[in-house]
């Protein structure tokens, strides 16, 4: 008789079902409508996170508080979401019209509005993704909130630490608090947290702002309060999805609009039967690549071109930043600010009206009768690029069919060779969790960009469900398998499959579309104390983001 062969899984696999059991999850609490994040109806959510235990998230399955994952989510929460026990997902229902003001976290785009002391809606526009996104940052404060209230909370009738009283009592301090004070309060929190008196000290300027300068303790508080609430009074905090965002989620509504809006700009300028490039970039790279450097050599004398960009991309360069705005605006730039609740601002270049002998691209080699027209676009977040590519490629009015010649993303990822900086040429798109998968004539190729002191690399990269989400694991097992993923980002494979059905099934493209993906890294997610919840890029950033662009443009200018 065989003996049985015992078979255990590897840690990647476990990870692998973890985000599995997550989105069928969250996508099974969305259709019921609600939950209570800590209580039984959120324990999948729970478990499945901490049998995750993502990179960001730092140390979530540890006692002690994760600090630097905490930032990473707060940044990208409203305001005072922490204080709220009830949190309802919205679609964009006309809060706007009201007297209600919008919260727009530091580093997510999303509009939120504090109803009352109680509750805050979050507006959802941007699909499935912005859910996914939410849901896992909201039960990761959740739990660390627990955390808090584990350490502070000494009975079940409510008594609290001396720590915990201090907390309070420094919370309820109306001015900013004097130096003695707030490191008297840091002694406590450190306590209440199971961290260093210096690890407090050192993130606790990165919470606050001008008007909070002590919202790190505020934050804190806030979350163990409502989470020994939780317990003592059994009030638990819920979280809704409204009908009409379940009515609506999926049917490309904020998409369509956003993309009519575009091609109607283009028939009012009769740029509709022209040779048409879309790129997926920031709102300044295009436009300071082509106009910038002239217009400010004579400023930055004998500095490089990338001198001149980090310049321009520093907090305090709006001035300067607004003479190159205006200049491309005299020369056939169109601006469109976000109208549809994609959150996604739009350039239109018509290039037959630059001068190109005052811009960076003095060699262009353009047909006059048929000058091409550049459509930026914001970046997209996660399925929303499948979304806004897919709408942007079908034909005005049913009949007027794109001449688009060629698609170009310009991207940030996570690296899994190389660091924060390095420059991304896939060759292949990858989805996470159904190894669907794209493969692509890239037009951008690794030796264009040699010998510019950036390393490149060039091979597959996985698009998954959520940078949130990922963990050491399962990205060396991206890695090392024969798969050899080189990065992972969360909108390649839904931009790949919006051009590839345009182009190849549904004809409203040429069929030989041309497509170009290359992306600089924003960290190494394998590498300790490298993630994204270790800081942003600083101006690491820029010069592979300015090479990227100026070898996209290059391309769609034949400059040789």
């Amino acid at each position: 008789m065989k003996e049985t062969k015992h078979i255990s899984r590897s840690r990647a696999q476990e990870s692998s079902a973890a985000i599995e059991r997550m989105y069928i999850t969250m996508r099974h609490l969305f259709n019921r409508g609600f939950y209570k994040p800590m209580g039984v109806s959120g324990d999948g959510l729970r478990e499945s996170l901490l049998a995750l235990r993502p990179e960001i998230y730092g140390n979530i399955g540890e006692e002690k508080v994760e600090l630097n994952g905490l930032l990473y989510v707060i940044e990208r929460l409203p305001i005072g979401i922490e204080q709220c026990r009830f949190i309802n997902l919205t679609s964009d229902e006309g809060y706007s019209k009201s007297h209600f003001e919008a919260i727009v976290p530091p580093k997510r785009r999303r509009n939120c509005y504090r109803i009352d002391e109680e509750q805050m809606n979050v507006e959802i526009t941007r699909g499935r993704s912005d859910i996914y996104d939410i849901l896992t940052h909201l039960t990761f404060i959740f739990i660390e909130s627990h955390k808090i209230k584990n350490r502070v909370l000494l009975d079940d009738g409510g008594e609290v630490s001396r720590d915990w009283m201090k907390l309070e009592q420094a919370v309820m301090q109306t001015k900013k608090l004097p130096l003695i004070e707030k490191e008297k309060a840091i002694s406590h929190v450190a306590n209440i947290l199971g961290r260093t008196f210096e690890e407090v000290l050192d993130i606790y300027e990165a919470f606050g702002s001008e008007e909070a300068p002590d919202r790190f303790l505020h934050v804190i508080y806030w979350l163990g309060k409502l989470a020994i609430e939780e317990v003592v009074d059994n009030n638990k905090r819920t979280i809704t999805f409204s009908p009409v965002l379940r009515e609506r989620l999926g049917h490309h509504i904020h998409g369509e609009i956003w993309a009519t809006n575009i091609k109607e700009v283009l028939k009012t300028n009769n740029l509709l039967k022209r040779p048409i490039h879309v790129i997926s970039a920031n709102m300044h790279s295009v436009m300071n690549s082509i106009f910038a450097t002239p217009l400010l050599k004579t400023k930055f004398k004998e500095k490089s071109d990338f001198y001149i960009y980090e310049e321009l991309s520093k907090s305090g360069a709006k001035e300067i930043r607004s003479h190159v705005e205006e200049l491309a605006l005299k020369n056939g730039m169109i601006s469109l600010p976000d109208t549809s609740g994609t959150n996604i601002d739009v350039q239109i270049f018509d290039t037959a009206k630059i001068d190109w002998a005052k811009t960076g691209f003095p060699k262009a080699v353009l047909d006059k009768e048929a000058a091409p027209v550049i459509i930026v676009m914001d970046y997209a977040f996660g399925e929303q690029a499948y979304e806004t590519i897919d709408e942007l490629l079908k034909p005005y009015k049913k009949e007027t069919l794109l001449n688009v010649k060629s698609v170009s993303i310009m991207g940030k990822a996570g690296i899994l060779e190389g660091g924060k900086g390095d420059i991304m040429i896939p060759t292949a798109h990858i989805n996470e969790g159904t190894a669907d998968n794209y493969f692509f004539e890239n037009e951008l190729t690794g030796a264009m960009f040699e010998g510019n002191d950036i390393a490149v690399f060039e091979g597959a990269m996985v698009t998954v469900l959520g940078t949130s989400l990922q963990n050491r694991d399962l990205l060396k097992f991206f890695h090392e398998s024969t798969w050899g993923v080189i990065g992972l980002e969360m909108e390649g494979s839904y931009y790949q499959k919006a051009i590839q059905s345009a182009s190849k099934i549904r004809k409203s493209v040429p069929h030989d579309i041309k497509v170009r993906y290359a992306y600089y890294a924003s960290d190494n997610p394998l590498e300790t104390g490298s993630t994204l919840a270790s800081g942003g890029l600083g101006t690491t950033g820029v010069k592979p983001t300015y090479l990227i662009t100026i070898k996209i443009l290059e391309q769609i200018f034949n400059v040789k």
